[in-house]
């Protein structure tokens, strides 16, 4: 049990630095990649907020903005992965990452409170581990 958590623990850390180094190269100063990570986490679920909040406000424009905001980083979540790591941890959270972006489409289209609540509680589950996976908080 102790090389999983060992190569898990690698995972988020390569994860992490990579994240890192690309904000890195665009100037943004970061504490450390696994803060850099959970501010990513906590962006995501502020914005899904604000898109939830426009769609109750019947407010279009503002429900685009704030989904497509959520959706940079989740993107950005996307590029930052190792995929030559060992195990599935990369292509796992590839995949869950992908399909909360077509929750946020979904959303989008069909004015959906529901998938935006379904997408915040898949990031405040990720943003918890992270956490307790770091101990950043």
């Amino acid at each position: 049990m102790k090389e999983i958590n060992d190569d898990s623990n690698k995972g988020f850390n390569m994860y992490a630095n990579s994240a890192h180094n690309i904000y890195a190269q665009n100037n943004i100063g970061i504490e450390s990649p696994a803060k850099l990570i959970e501010m990513l986490y906590e962006g995501v679920l502020r914005f899904n907020a604000q898109a939830k909040r426009a769609i109750k406000d019947e407010n279009i424009e503002k429900r685009v903005y704030w989904t497509n905001r959520s959706i940079a980083v989740i993107t950005e979540l996307i590029v930052t992965l190792d995929h030559k790591q060992k195990g599935d941890m990369s292509s796992y959270l590839s995949g869950l990452y992908d399909y909360q972006i077509q929750l946020l489409v979904k959303s989008n289209i069909e004015n959906s409170i529901e998938s935006i609540d379904e997408c915040s509680n898949v990031f405040r589950t990720l943003l918890e581990a992270w956490r307790e996976s770091t101990d950043v908080a």
